[in-house]
């Protein structure tokens, strides 16, 4: 028997792509989800769901209709191709709505909005889109983070990550402003990488990282910055952290806890630290920090409104002088200060600003209580972690300093 098989060509018009290639292949969408630790969602027939098969593989089964001797085969045209033929089409919508549209597309799905046509490929990498990314607590292989900052992204979340080498493919600045790489697993030339195209920080977070004395020269190359923390960081010299801080004319908070200082370390931090500072965070330096220290830090950080120097072995109540002479001081941290006596607290009571003072581990619950009777006007031990220069605190998640990140993968589609 004879039979004739006839197949529909979609109409030129369409923006159905039929083979074609351009800078953003398909496949790159694969590789990037699967760096950022993602898989790829499969259809029963094991490809993956490009828009273009999605498509293809929700039209009905060809109808069959048998004339006489001869069968025709049906194809029914997918339905954004039918709508093209009967004159509405994606196509006739301005940029500007289509990228309204995609700006509530999650990160999965943006990406695979690049593979469908020239134009939605050039849309879905927009700047306005990649503003702000958060991939906290991925794994993100080699390359990904060199293809996603460049993008002109201006607030990244990636706290907890795994992070590979960036393979930047671009020596141009970044433009990122605000950045949270706090405890990630990275390589310190790793991390170089990405810092050295930075000069627009306005707020960063390295807690817990070994750094070297070429990040912290890169950390020093940007001039506005707000909000620095570095706690519980190591691996560069006094020398150079001096250097930095004299960079920081507009610095607001500092957090430097727990870092791996040494003496010399200290006294750099003391005698450079931004006179300008409202927040810092100098605790865990037990003998380190000397009275004499305590004395230079709080003439030279008179304008100081939270201040932290919890963990500091040598802080005695004759430090307390220096307290009083600070006009803005509104929370004080003193745990952990062994000198100090529950008795000889109650002369902070008279700092007629201050607000909030922690004292845990020198304190017993009776002598607490007794403390909040007689200072009514404080809040003690209202809480045990400092928010000093930290992106994320409390119930506050896919945020960065208030910044609230609309690209994520925190929730991704079940694959």
């Amino acid at each position: 028997m004879h039979r004739k098989h006839l197949q529909e060509i979609p109409d030129s018009g369409s923006n159905v792509n039929t083979g074609f290639a351009w800078g953003w292949h398909s496949s790159k969408t694969s590789e990037l989800l699967s760096g950022m630790g993602v898989s790829v969602l499969k259809d029963r027939l094991g490809n993956e769901n490009t828009p273009q098969e999605l498509l293809i593989n929700v039209s009905p089964p060809a109808k069959r209709q048998k004339v006489k001797d001869t069968e025709f085969v049906i194809a029914r045209r997918p339905r954004l191709l039918r709508e093209a033929a009967t004159g509405i089409s994606w196509d006739t919508l301005p940029d500007e709505l289509l990228l309204g549209i995609f700006s509530y597309l999650s990160l999965t799905d943006l990406l695979k909005m690049a593979q469908v046509c020239r134009r939605w490929h050039r849309l879905s990498l927009d700047e306005s889109l990649w503003q702000t990314l958060d991939l906290a607590g991925k794994n993100l292989l080699p390359g990904v983070i060199g293809q996603l900052l460049p993008l002109g992204i201006t607030a990244f979340r990636c706290p907890r990550s795994c992070i590979g080498d960036p393979l930047f493919k671009t020596s141009r600045p970044l433009r990122v402003q605000h950045m949270d790489l706090s405890n990630c697993t990275i390589k310190v030339a790793d991390l170089q990488s990405i810092l050295s195209r930075c000069q627009s920080l306005q707020n960063l977070s390295l807690e817990g990282l070994i750094l070297s004395d070429d990040i912290i020269k890169s950390i020093a190359q940007n001039c506005s910055f707000v909000r620095l923390n570095l706690s519980g960081c190591s691996g560069f010299s006094a020398e150079t952290l001096a250097v930095m801080l004299n960079s920081c004319p507009r610095l607001q908070e500092l957090n430097l806890a727990w870092c791996d200082f040494t003496v010399d370390h200290v006294k750099a931090a003391v005698n450079h630290i931004p006179s300008q500072i409202k927040q810092l965070n100098f605790s865990g330096y037990r003998q380190n920090l000397l009275i004499s220290d305590i004395k230079t830090l709080l003439e030279r950080c008179s304008s100081v409104i939270h201040l932290d120097l919890s963990d500091s072995v040598m802080l005695k109540p004759d430090c307390f002088q220096y307290f009083h002479q600070l006009p803005y001081l509104e929370h004080l941290g003193l745990s952990r200060c062994y000198q100090i006596s529950p008795a000889a607290l109650l002369e902070l009571g008279e700092i007629p600003t201050l607000k909030t003072l922690q004292v845990f581990g020198i304190v017993t619950t009776t002598s607490l209580q007794l403390l909040k009777a007689t200072l009514p006007h404080i809040k003690i031990n209202s809480s045990q972690f400092t928010t000093i220069a930290r992106p994320t605190f409390g119930c506050k998640k896919n945020q960065i300093w208030g910044i609230q990140c609309r690209l994520s993968l925190k929730n991704p589609v079940s694959f």
